[in-house]
């Protein structure tokens, strides 16, 4: 019964394997397109326990998210239906020939107005209606109501915005908060192991207190392993939230910081 437990343990890790590895080359195949390389394996560096993750300082400025796609997007529309009022507007002024021969009132002008004559000239004809059943109206009304939507969109996209940034930095706290907990629960597992193992070979207790120990470590370390690429993600997504360039702020900030205590 006890080489069929060990079996069952063993079983186990070795099916995680191949899920892990087919990961591997999903990640890195995708890291490949991004770079713009054909798939296939990365180069390794550091090991992912060896990674050290930039800290956060206070005091980042909020324009920041000025850079943001999503925020430049919707200024961009802002200014596009700001245009479009006055595009709109512009409707009502028709554009005709305001003199006629030796400077006298042209015969589009003389239908228009009754007056002495007009010595400028804003074109050669008429080229747009002067009535249209309030068409240009209508489309004056449109305009600013489009602009009146831009600006409630620009609005919600700063909000939202700031509220991605809130959510990002508490979920990088909390993975934070997460993985010492759980490094915690595995220098606990590998001790109780430890200490199992020693029982066994003294004769104090059987094997199978042995596997029950190792199975409670296996998981935990995999728990662990998740965790802190769930907080390496959180990294990028703050780096994301804030219109990126947060680092070289942060850096900016860590060297100005030193100067004035020097």
């Amino acid at each position: 019964m006890v080489v069929e437990q060990a079996r069952i343990q063993y079983e186990t890790a070795a099916a995680a394997i191949p899920q892990i590895e087919s990961q591997i080359v999903t990640t890195e195949s995708a890291l490949s397109l991004l770079l713009g390389r054909n798939p296939g394996p990365m180069p390794r560096g550091k090991q992912l326990h060896e990674l050290v993750m930039p800290a956060i300082p206070a005091g980042l400025p909020s324009e920041l998210l000025e850079r943001r796609p999503d925020i430049l997007q919707a200024e961009q529309s802002l200014i596009a239906a700001n245009a479009q009022i006055g595009a709109a507007k512009a409707l009502y002024f028709p554009t005709i020939s305001l003199t006629g021969a030796y400077g006298g009132a042209s015969t589009n002008l003389s239908d228009l107005f009754r007056g002495p004559s007009n010595t400028w000239n804003y074109g050669s004809s008429i080229i747009g209606p002067i009535f249209t059943a309030g068409n240009i109206e209508g489309q004056v009304r449109g305009a600013e109501a489009g602009q009146r939507a831009a600006i409630i969109t620009y609005e919600q996209t700063i909000q939202k915005a700031f509220a991605d940034v809130e959510n990002v930095l508490i979920s990088s706290k909390k993975l934070g908060e997460q993985l010492s907990a759980e490094l915690n629960k595995v220098a606990s597992c590998k001790e109780y192991a430890r200490l199992a193992r020693l029982q066994y070979t003294g004769g104090y207790t059987p094997y199978l207190t042995v596997l029950y120990a190792e199975a409670q470590l296996f998981p935990s370390e995999l728990s662990v392993v998740q965790t802190r690429s769930s907080k390496l993600v959180a990294l990028v997504n703050i780096y994301k939230a804030m219109g990126g360039g947060w680092v070289l702020e942060a850096e900016k900030q860590t060297r100005t910081a030193a100067e004035k205590k020097n």
